[in-house]
């Protein structure tokens, strides 16, 4: 999870799409720079596997310690599994700064945030396997409730991959404040998204679809989410140091390692609640992480039956062809030719990753408890993953495919603006998709970009087409993917790392920043322009002692219509301090602001009063004699209130009610 408005590009929180998405650098322009992981010797290749122990051991103590300075991070655990047994499990830093605790991989508990996905469809997948779930009924089979508002029937299998079409819902999504958790039944009758896609058509990934799953489990198994998991999942597995409660059970409260902002924050935050618990309140130890992946590893020993571990690990849900899938509850993370599968898990303090290496039996985890500056937990994860990837698992020498003679023409349909999948449709938050709209350029090289995918210096990375709508990155292993409708048009496009969970789509015409953002800076500068002369104007006729010339309707007309320039411009500027204030801290969206939201939304009637004022003004001025730069200006205040008011619909200010 991540706190800056920017960030919402790459998901809210318990997102599993920050590894790949780098921030950008803070205001110092600083830009954390990691290491670049050196192929090992071929002398360190075992007869056991291709993981060597001991060489893992030195090339960890070389990257790990370098990286969490760098970032700013307090501490990590990494956990290594090969061969049905844990392979290296470490922390690295503290569990808690200010005592200079240090991380026992036993029992030292760190949140993995969406990572607890993976338990939840692990206990859906139990009662498949039981007969008692069918991943293709309408999902209001097993409810105690009704999920209504939708175009086709939503089933278990849109749940697991992440295609219910719900949009964005944050509200309360994340909390300091244990007394304000509302129980899981309550959430989940009480938050259901607006339905925007239907359903199995769109990637659009959801914490609130996977708490939904967790209140079946609970309703059909007769048990409480957390005593089935308890049971039949960790005890099952031993894994004794891991709860998907809220607060921690008290014997293992003090084992919770410390989350932090900054490692050098010295005092650590306080223990996260996730009001959507199946979709990310675990807590779990390094070596409790390392007995879920061997079990995974291992076809399901101990939790699934080998068919049903393989139905969960190979059933993709491929809405493009060349890059990764969603699978039943896993995402696809193949890399140089290798099956992975695994999935990425944030909270607004931890920051952590799962990869399944299936056809060598080795698993990899690493924890992170601290935000850390720059962007640093993503870019650790990522570095961390292609690192031990490229070291031990390196990609055979293959044909390098030529660039096509349709790159110029394909990339050209691909340029332009895209909104995520993944995102708020109706209110207040749908102005960060606004405001930080992805764009798909084309150079010289008919190579094209997308904005958000750079390398640590923060440059786009390049691409060129090496199969039909199939790009390439250049001198890398990254690819993107574009779906081209009947009329032969973009339908969706996404980069090999979102496709299982997130698409971009071509943005509306009337919501496209590129056309909507220079508009709204001309309007709001010709609207505080407006505002500011008055004042100045007044001390000019003072200084020079000159008498206002305008009487009557025409001095009511002028006066208004400078207030009138000021009333859609305090409103746009009191969202969006108020949406930058909310993003700051994910968990002021537990509900304690919803004063403030209220208050705003019925300030609503100030753009439209600007507007009748506008309106008005321009009607006194062109029929009253005026000048004709009065008149021209007349027009152009009632063309920039226009512009604002546009502003605030495409940003979803004009919307009411708390469903955010």
């Amino acid at each position: 999870m991540r706190g800056a408005l920017g960030a919402l590009l790459a998901g809210f929180t318990l997102s599993a799409a920050t590894a790949q998405v780098p921030d950008q650098p803070e205001a110092e322009g600083e830009v954390l720079q990691l290491p670049v992981p050196e192929a090992p010797p071929e002398a360190t290749a075992t007869a056991s596997g291709p993981v060597d122990p001991a060489d893992l051991e030195s090339w960890l103590d070389g990257f790990m310690p370098y990286a969490l300075a760098q970032g700013d991070i307090a501490g990590a655990i990494v956990t290594v599994v090969a061969d049905g047994e844990i392979l290296h499990s470490r922390g690295y830093g503290y569990a808690d700064v200010e005592t200079r605790t240090a991380i026992d991989p036993e029992t030292t508990l760190f949140r993995p945030g969406s990572i607890s996905k993976l338990v939840t469809w692990t206990a859906v997948m139990q009662l498949v396997e039981q007969g008692l779930i069918d991943l293709d009924a309408d999902i209001n089979t097993y409810l105690d409730f009704e999920v209504t508002g939708v175009e086709r029937p939503i089933t278990m299998r849109h749940l697991l991959t992440h295609t219910p079409g719900w949009g964005e819902q944050v509200r309360a999504l994340i909390m300091d404040d244990p007394e304000r958790l509302q129980p899981l039944d309550e959430y989940v009758r009480n938050n259901i998204p607006a339905a925007v896609y239907p359903a199995g058509e769109v990637p659009a990934y959801s914490n609130y679809g996977t708490a939904l799953a967790g209140h079946v489990v609970a309703e059909v198994s007769g048990q409480s989410f957390d005593d089935y998991v308890d049971e039949h999942i960790f005890a099952a597995l031993g894994m004794e140091y891991s709860s998907m409660r809220q607060p921690l059970p008290e014997h293992l409260q003090g084992l919770m390692s410390s989350g932090y902002m900054r490692g050098s924050d010295g005092e650590g935050r306080a223990f996260e609640i996730v009001t959507a618990a199946p979709a990310g309140s675990m807590s779990a130890s390094g070596n409790d992480m390392a007995r879920f992946m061997i079990a995974h590893l291992n076809r399901g020993e101990g939790l699934l039956s080998p068919e049903t571990t393989e139905q969960m690990h190979t059933t993709a849900d491929r809405k493009l062809t060349g890059v990764n899938a969603m699978l039943l509850g896993f995402y696809e993370q193949n890399r140089n030719g290798h099956r992975i599968i695994g999935h990425g898990g944030d909270t607004t303090l931890f920051h952590s990753n799962l990869h399944l290496y299936l056809d060598h039996g080795v698993g990899l985890f690493i924890s992170m408890n601290s935000t850390g500056r720059s962007g640093a937990t993503g870019r650790v994860r990522q570095a961390l993953f292609e690192g031990f990837t490229d070291r031990y698992f390196p990609a055979e020498a293959g044909e390098d495919l030529p660039t096509l003679d349709t790159a110029e023409e394909h990339g050209r349909m691909l340029v332009g603006n895209y909104v995520i999948s993944r995102r708020a449709h109706q209110n207040f938050v749908a102005a960060t998709a606004l405001l930080t709209q992805p764009s798909v350029t084309m150079n010289a090289d008919n190579e094209i970009s997308l904005s958000i995918l750079t390398d640590a210096s923060g440059t786009p990375l390049r691409f060129r087409e090496v199969e039909p709508f199939v790009w390439q990155q250049v001198n890398g292993v990254e690819r993107l993917s574009a779906r081209i409708n009947e009329n032969g048009e973009v339908e969706m496009f996404s980069a090999a790392f979102f496709a299982p969970f997130m698409m971009f789509t071509p943005v509306e015409w009337w919501r496209n920043g590129a056309l909507l953002m220079p508009l709204a800076g001309i309007a709001a500068a010709a609207l505080l322009l407006t505002v500011l002369f008055w004042p100045v104007r007044a001390i000019v006729r003072w200084r020079f002692r000159t008498r206002f010339a305008l009487t009557g309707r025409q001095a009511m007309a002028y006066r208004l219509s400078n207030i009138g320039a000021l009333l859609p411009l305090v409103y746009a500027a009191g969202w969006l301090l108020l949406i930058t204030h909310l993003m700051g801290e994910l968990n002021r969206l537990d509900g304690r602001m919803d004063g403030m939201i209220v208050f705003m939304q019925f300030l609503s009637v100030l753009p439209v009063l600007a507007l009748l004022i506008a309106i008005w003004n321009a009607f006194v001025v062109w029929t009253g004699g005026a000048s004709w730069f009065a008149r021209l200006w007349s027009l152009v205040l009632v063309a920039s209130t226009l512009v604002l008011i546009w502003f605030v619909i495409a940003a979803g200010f004009f919307n009411f009610g708390l469903t955010y």
